[in-house]
């Protein structure tokens, strides 16, 4: 019996493997009854020997393959999605966000991204060998970085106005998968493998605690703490008469300025140049001139410090026949601002006409006021990141300019491609979530005023010299 080997067989640990010695010298581990066989054979023995089992008999094989493998990969798969889908909005924020904080945060997230790679690596060893006794800590925060994002992204989502986006079945499986994972991590205490497992904890609970302020910081609250200026001025210049005096060319000036510390897009304007007939026991009435875009093409950038002036000639035909008190020269404008989104594609050259709109069956969508005629600029916009990208989908700005009889007018709507959009200018919180999320501004110029006569007279003691200025079409 003294020389009888002894094969011991050690109780099982969490992982379901058991250690086994022969001669009291390490073999190896098992997890079934066919390993044990097959470690015996190799290590030369084949009968004549004495198994000890320790702790538990040979029916205590408690591993579940089947279960690690499923709760391994799903776990991988989970951490390398997460880690994918961070990669591509870090990436995106890194070389395209339109702020400096925009793309710090596009490095976070790409720093984010790695972490989630070795925690997925990390999944591998913990469900098969645990060779690292690190692993579990690993995956536990890097389940945690994902709860974390998917909440994030969601929060976002909730406060943006609940906008669908495809984003969201990922960021609710994220969600939902980093839960459960985290749950059977701690169910199995997976920081028992490190002696001092506190400080790690500690460290990684600072570190998000950091991160998610400056996020909320740097998305939120900065690009809303300055206010753009942007003013406009219309006035009008000498007027002058033709040799025959039939024709009166009234020049005006119009401007606009940007005089804050925010750079927009200017993404239409229109003029107006109108005579107010006085009518006995009545308001005054008044008789459109001219109206026009002064802003060249639309959707120009006005950089903070720059100005845009135009100077336009008009026509009036037979100035004497007309019983005009007054005339009356004003200009609107609409902004937004360039810190927030870009326009995506060639804005100025989108311009359509109802002819066209009614060739491709547009017309309809939206319905003309009153069927006046009316012409389109449209364009897709971008998000100043790809996180709002991500949470509020795509947009599209539409600048209607509608031919009214009397007071022609500009429109916008900011909206997801696809969807049905009123002309209800009457609707004054129809562009709020315009106006909070991107600044879209309307803005009035200053109203000049002049008598008539007074225009009349200056123009008639202007010395003719037989040249007529370039009118306005």
């Amino acid at each position: 019996m003294a020389n009888t080997p002894v094969v011991a067989v050690g109780r099982p640990d969490d992982l379901g493997w058991r250690h086994v010695t022969i001669n009291d010298h390490p073999a190896g581990k098992v997890r079934s009854m066919g390993e044990l066989r097959r470690l015996v054979r190799g290590a030369g023995l084949v009968s004549g020997y004495e198994i000890h089992w320790i702790g538990e008999d040979c029916t205590g094989w408690p591993d579940r393959p089947w279960y690690r493998r499923i709760v391994g990969t799903l776990m991988a798969a989970g951490l390398l999605a997460t880690a994918c889908m961070l990669i591509v909005i870090g990436m995106k924020d890194v070389f395209g966000a339109l702020t400096y904080s925009g793309r710090i945060t596009g490095i976070i997230f790409l720093l984010a991204a790695g972490l989630e790679i070795i925690a997925a690596l990390a999944a591998f060893d913990y469900w098969h060998e645990r060779k690292v006794a690190y692993s579990g800590i690993i995956i536990l925060i890097g389940a945690s970085v994902s709860l974390a994002v998917g909440l994030l992204m969601l929060l976002m989502q909730i406060i943006d106005g609940m906008a669908y986006t495809n984003y969201v079945p990922f960021w609710v499986i994220f969600t939902m998968l980093s839960v459960a994972a985290l749950c059977i991590l701690v169910r199995d205490r997976a920081w028992e493998a490190i002696p001092n497992p506190k400080p790690i904890v500690a460290g990684a609970i600072i570190s998000a605690l950091l991160a998610i302020p400056n996020v909320t910081y740097t998305q939120i609250y900065v690009p809303y703490a300055t206010s753009p200026i942007v003013n406009s001025a219309a006035s009008f210049g000498k007027p002058s008469l033709n040799g025959d005096r039939t024709k009166m060319y009234l020049p005006v000036h119009l401007s606009v300025k940007n005089s804050g510390q925010v750079p927009v897009y200017v993404l239409g304007s229109i003029y107006w140049v109108h005579g107010w007939i006085p009518v006995a026991k009545q308001q005054p009435a008044f008789t459109l001139i001219h109206d026009g875009e002064f802003i060249r093409p639309p959707g120009q950038s006005l950089n903070p410090g720059e100005e845009f002036s135009e100077d336009e000639v008009i026509e009036i035909e037979n100035p004497r026949a007309y019983k005009y008190e007054k005339v009356e020269v004003r200009a609107e404008l609409y902004a937004i601002r360039k810190d927030r989104m870009a326009i995506v594609g060639d804005y100025a050259r989108s311009v359509k006409t109802l002819k066209r709109l009614k060739e491709e069956g547009k017309d309809q969508d939206p319905r003309g006021p009153n069927g006046q005629p009316y012409f389109r600029y449209q364009a897709d916009i971008s998000n100043s990141n790809e996180i709002l990208n991500a949470t509020r989908g795509r947009q599209r700005v539409t600048l209607w300019y509608v031919k009214t009889p009397d007071w022609p007018y500009i429109y916008v709507v900011v909206e997801p491609p696809g969807e049905r959009v009123d002309f209800n200018v009457s609707n004054a919180s129809r562009n709020d979530k315009a106006i909070d999320r991107y600044g879209l501004e309307r803005i009035r110029s200053s109203m000049q005023q002049k008598p008539f006569a007074e225009l009349m007279e200056t123009a008639g003691s202007e010395p003719s010299t037989g040249a007529s200025p370039t009118p306005t079409e």
